[in-house]
Parts: structure tokens; sequence; C-alpha cells
């Protein structure tokens, strides 16, 4: 039997996280390597998260950096995800991805969450206003307009912007999204490498309530997943270690560098203080997909017939960056 995964595009989710001992500008050069190696083994989308006030993660100026990949690669589908719009004004939004556009055309997606992607207090130094998520659906319909046609009537016009190519997506851990991406016609993305309960419900929703549109004709979604992948099991368990202890510290409210590998966590939960958390993380991280390619492809093959998406993305949470890349390598072989 043919695997699904022979034909479904793979992507990638990055945070810009900083491994420990690495300096923010060590962190995204980094990055760029590994972004030109996805775009090299034919990746469909790399995007990148939204968060701030959060130390460790490098991400807090989505679209600058989503415009320095898109510049130093050639084929890859480049974009947010997401851009947690609370934060921001619909037409700035509409401004800097319609000059994203004119710059990369047709690579360009826009991802969309009504999360802030922080913390309150952040969030009010964000200047946003507490209401701003209730009114996620008329904003997502508003930068709908502002990046559609131009029919000469429109009062205030994003300039760049209105009449591209870029496209809009809906984001979501819940099934919130999942409902009004199936109401509006728009694809949508499950975020399952943190909220896994959920992942099932949502897309399926998606899928019963969908309304053909004109962006869309058929349902198409994305379901986000964490990934580690080495050449052996062991070295795969090895290495996942690191985004464990990385759950953990946000569990706790620390700081979120990468922490290398450990051989093994179980001396971590003999800290009584600890063991609470245990099951959280695992909560967590209930989607993971760790191990060789073979344990790899069996698990994914599995996962597509319980929830079956049109495309797959994942995060790599890899301490050591050749063996990142070298991840990807072996991410690219499940193809065949």
């Amino acid at each position: 039997m043919t695997s699904p995964l022979t034909h479904i595009p793979f992507s990638l989710l990055e945070l810009a996280s900083v491994p420990q001992g690495f300096s923010i500008a060590e962190t995204l050069s980094s990055m760029l390597d590994y972004a030109r190696a996805a775009d090299r083994l034919g990746m469909n989308r790399f995007w990148l998260a939204e968060h701030h006030n959060m130390e460790g993660i490098a991400s807090s100026a989505t679209a600058v950096l989503i415009g320095q990949i898109a510049a130093h690669t050639q084929t890859l589908r480049v974009g947010s995800g997401g851009i947690m719009l609370p934060n921001h004004a619909p037409l700035i939004v509409a401004e800097q991805f319609g000059t994203l556009d004119a710059l990369f055309p047709g690579r360009i997606d826009l991802g969309l969450g009504r999360a802030p992607g922080t913390d309150p207090i952040t969030s009010r130094a964000l200047r946003r206003d507490d209401m701003r998520a209730e009114r996620f659906p008329d904003e997502v319909a508003e930068l709908q307009l502002l990046l559609g046609p131009d029919n000469n009537t429109k009062r205030v016009k994003a300039y760049p912007g209105a009449n591209s190519a870029v496209d809009i997506w809906l984001l979501g851990s819940s099934l919130f999204s999942a409902q009004l991406a199936a109401q509006r016609g728009l694809p949508y993305a499950f975020a399952g490498h943190f909220a896994p309960r959920l992942a099932r419900e949502a897309l399926a929703l998606y899928r019963r309530q969908f309304v053909p549109s004109d962006r869309l004709q058929k349902p198409y979604a994305i379901l986000c997943l964490p990934l580690i992948l080495a050449d052996k099991d062991d070295e795969a368990r090895f290495l996942s270690t690191s985004s464990q202890q990385r759950v953990l510290a946000l569990l706790q409210g620390q700081p979120l560098y990468l922490p290398p590998p450990i051989d093994d966590m179980q001396a971590i939960w003999e800290d009584d203080s600890l063991i609470h958390l245990r099951a959280h993380m695992q909560d967590f991280l209930a989607l993971s997909v760790i191990g060789s390619p073979a344990t790899a492809r069996s698990k994914l093959d599995m996962l597509l017939q319980q929830m079956p998406v049109e495309e797959l993305m994942f995060t790599n949470d890899i301490f050591d960056r050749e063996k990142r890349i070298h991840a990807l390598e072996l991410l690219a072989s499940l193809r065949g």
C-alpha cells in the first residue's frame, strides 16, 4: 500500500528558538541556513510565529523575518504562523504583507490568530484593546477587503496591499477559528504542536461546516506537529529531551532558551516539586513524532488515517544545528 506521505506537502513552523549559549544574531543566522536547506529539500511553506516578551524566542518581529527568509530562498512559500491580529491594526498588516507580496510575488502567506501571543501585561504594552479578540471575525473581513480587489470606492486603501496575491489563513488551537474558517471558505491550520487535544474535533468541524468561496472551493487544512527525526530511534528520543525541558520551563514561567539534550528526563521528575508538571508536559507534546524515518513514517501514516489533512507542518526543536538540518533531510526522505 502506498503511504499517503508520498504526495502530501511538508512545511515548517519556526519560532526562532534561541539555543542556550547562542546569541540572537547567531540564532537568526542559523535560521537562514535552515530555511535555505528547507528550500533545497522541497519543503512547501516556512511560517514564522509571533511571540512577545518570551526570552529565548526571537520571532517577535514576524514580518521582518518573513522578508529575510523570502529573500534568501527561491521557491518556499513564506508566511506567518501567525500574525496575532488583536495586536495590530488590520491596515498595517495589509500594508506590510502587501509590500512583502510585491517583493516576493505569489510566495507570501498571511496566517492569522486571535490570541495575543504573550501575557496580559505585554498585551497592554502592545496597546492591545482587551476586546479586540472578540472582534476577530470583523477584523479578518476587514483584512480581506484591504487585500482584495481595488474597486476605487474605498476611502481607506492598503497601498501596497490592494489587488495582492497574499493568501489568508486562519490558525487555531480550539474550535472557534475552525468554524470561522469553514464559514468564510478559508484554509485552516491547527496548532497540534501545543494543543493536541482538540485537533481531531476541530479538523472534523472545519470539513463538516466548510462553505465554498471564491478563495477556496473545498477544504484545505494543515496539521502542525512537533517533529524530532534522527537516524535511530534512540538518538531521536535523546534529542527530544531538549523540547521536553523547554516545555517544562514554559509551564514554570521561565525563559524559553532551547537547552541541550540530556541522557534521561527521569532525574528531573525525581524532584517532587516538578512531578505534577509531567502530565501537563506530556499533554502538550502528545502529537510529537519522534524517531527514525521508519518510525516517523508509521506514526504519520496512522495520524493521517485518524485526521485527514491536505498538508503537514512541523516544528523541529533540535539543539544541534547540524542535526536539525539533517532532520530535514530525513523528513524529505519520507516521500520516497
